[in-house]
């Protein structure tokens, strides 16, 4: 497998290329770098900083890769950015390496696709098989889970989450967490009730989607406090892995759950 880097691209002798990677036109490539095999930097991309990209993604030109992030707590400490493999990053896409606090590294997994100008700040952690339509913008530290649609011009506030098989319309602006298999919208977004269509699309049989309805109806629609409708779940349906799911998600938030 051949390496394939134009002449008018800038590599640093210290980056970290494997063989395979295709790097384009006007590409630049600093050190601390590390691209791994069958990747592709179309043009005009830049990619700084402790920034890891995997095998087989391709980038498309004017992505930003590696930068500090936009946090006035950060002084230029060796934080990290790690890309899995398999993902598609399109036009003027920017993704920044960690700031200080949290884990130290923004995380994207594999099989993602990042539509033009998309913005993932840093300690950003991203699963996998995820789509962000164009000018889905996350603040810092936000949680991304498996599967999960975000729609253009969202805007995500820091700290928040979103669940798994998920999908958040357009123009949404997320201020608190958004529930595993659930549909999210609206400018102080609120809740749809479960990605029926999306469900079905990725596989989860009758049953798994009817007990995720049931679920819904418990925790969001009866008129209860939140620990009773949760006590009333695990009583009647603990045996729904993705129930159990999206309780445990519902447990852990901090920042509220949109309701």
């Amino acid at each position: 497998m051949k390496t394939r880097i134009h002449p008018t691209a800038i590599i640093d002798p210290k980056a970290e290329i494997d063989a395979g990677v295709d790097i384009g036109p006007f590409c630049i490539v600093k050190r601390a770098v590390k691209i791994r095999k069958g990747t592709k930097l179309l043009s005009h991309v830049t990619v700084e900083g402790s920034a890891e990209i995997g095998e087989n993604c391709t980038i498309h030109p004017y992505t930003s890769i590696g930068f500090p992030p936009q946090d006035l707590k950060y002084k230029g400490e060796d934080t990290e950015l790690v890309i899995g493999n398999n993902n598609t990053i399109r036009e003027y896409v920017s993704i920044h390496r960690a700031s200080v606090g949290g884990e130290g590294a923004t995380v994207i997994g594999s099989n993602n696709f990042l539509m033009a100008y998309v913005h993932i700040a840093h300690n950003c952690r991203i699963g996998n098989n995820v789509i962000m339509a164009n000018a889905a913008t996350l603040a810092g530290h936000v949680l991304v889970e498996d599967n999960a649609v975000i729609g253009g011009l969202v805007a995500i506030h820091q700290y928040t989450r979103i669940g798994r098989h998920a999908m958040v319309g357009g123009f949404s602006g997320i201020g608190q967490d958004i529930p595993p298999y659930m549909i999210a919208s609206g400018a102080r977004a609120k809740l749809y009730g479960p990605n029926t269509i999306g469900l079905k699309r990725h596989g989860l049989s009758d049953t798994t989607i009817s007990a995720i309805k049931k679920a819904y109806k418990i925790l969001f629609r009866e008129k209860r406090t939140l620990n009773e409708a949760i006590k009333k779940v695990h009583a009647e349906m603990s045996d729904v892995a993705e129930v159990n799911h999206l309780i445990e998600f519902i447990e852990k938030n901090k920042r509220g759950i949109c309701r």
